[in-house]
């Protein structure tokens, strides 16, 4: 089995060395992740200068750009074979409801399954990252399941799991996205320069979290597991537009 593994938080991140660690002996795998942290990069692709592959001393790859580059780079320039499976991860925070539109994490998910290819972001709910070995044996659980019980299409799996011991996990739930409130204001600064600078402001709140929903899994100790789709297309609405457009 050949298993593909990127990231957002760049290629020096714990929570892909997790990830790489947990996965070992499944297959041969390839890691090719960012060269810097790209998290909120969402799905970019570098069209303005060129892009370089290089590999740091314990073999995994790096590159000059985005998670979507670095996948994309991997499947259609660097690999002779293609990989049976793409993960992404582990990120550290959360990557639920409005946050999959940001998330680089999902974002290189996303390019494999755009790709054709089943693929797997994987985000651990915190940011003091205590337990990114239970993100890493969630990650291994799902591709062992892949391998017994192969999806026979491409699918695209967003994983959110509690910063648990994997023993105080409460099961695995697929849920849907649920949805936060508008995100806090920009924070205002003065540079040293200065300069009036910006911080975009920290994500909202979640809004809905209700029984079905990522954030409600999460929030009682379960791994959240969300299909995607990438059709933005609004279809109830398109009735409503041919009709605006009379």
């Amino acid at each position: 089995m050949r298993i593909l593994l990127s990231n957002d938080d760049g290629y020096f991140a714990p929570g892909l060395a997790a990830l790489a660690e947990a996965l070992a002996g499944l297959g041969e795998i390839t890691v090719v992740a960012p060269e810097q942290n790209r998290s909120g990069a969402s799905n970019s692709l570098t069209l303005d200068r060129p892009l370089f592959l290089k590999q740091a001393a314990n073999g995994f790859y790096f590159v000059n750009g985005t998670p979507t580059d670095c996948v994309h780079l991997a499947v259609t320039g660097m690999l002779d074979n293609l990989p049976d499976i793409i993960v992404s991860g582990v990120n550290l925070g959360a990557n639920m409801g409005d946050d999959t539109i940001y998330s680089g994490t999902v974002a290189a998910a996303t390019e494999g399954f755009l790709l054709g290819l089943p693929s797997i972001a994987i985000s651990l709910t915190s940011f003091e990252g205590r337990h990114f070995a239970t993100a890493g044996r969630v990650a291994r659980e799902l591709v062992e399941r892949f391998v017994r019980q192969p999806i026979r299409e491409p699918v695209l799996l967003n994983v959110n799991v509690p910063d648990l011991p994997h023993d105080q996990l409460q099961g695995t739930e697929v849920t849907r996205l649920g949805r936060r409130h508008k995100a806090e204001p920009v924070v205002r600064m003065v540079s040293p320069r200065n300069e009036t600078v910006y911080w975009v402001g920290a994500a909202g709140a979640a809004a809905d979290a209700g029984p079905g929903t990522d954030f409600n899994a999460v929030e009682r100790g379960c791994v959240s597991i969300t299909p995607l789709q990438i059709d933005l297309t609004h279809t109830a609405q398109l009735g409503a537009v041919r009709n605006w457009m009379k």
